[in-house]
């Protein structure tokens, strides 16, 4: 082998763990993270959803006391 060669992967081969346990923490805390937001768009949509129902009745209240011969007024 080119003695260059053996020098330049006698360098770099030791490194080679740590570059990949950095790359798979990197990798772990992306999805951690993809996770999180994707968790907490769920939860916004399901109160979208609760409040959107919740301005339905009320109109549907309102237009039900509004309506002429209504007694309660």
């Amino acid at each position: 082998m080119n003695p260059l060669l053996a020098n330049v992967y006698s360098t770099i081969l030791p490194s080679a763990p740590f570059v990949i346990a950095a790359y798979a923490i990197i990798w772990i805390a992306v999805a951690v993270f993809v996770a999180i937001i994707v968790r907490g768009t769920k939860k916004n949509e399901r109160d979208l959803v609760a409040l959107r129902d919740a301005i339905e009745e009320l109109q549907a209240e309102e237009k039900s006391a509004g309506q002429p011969g209504d007694s309660s007024k």
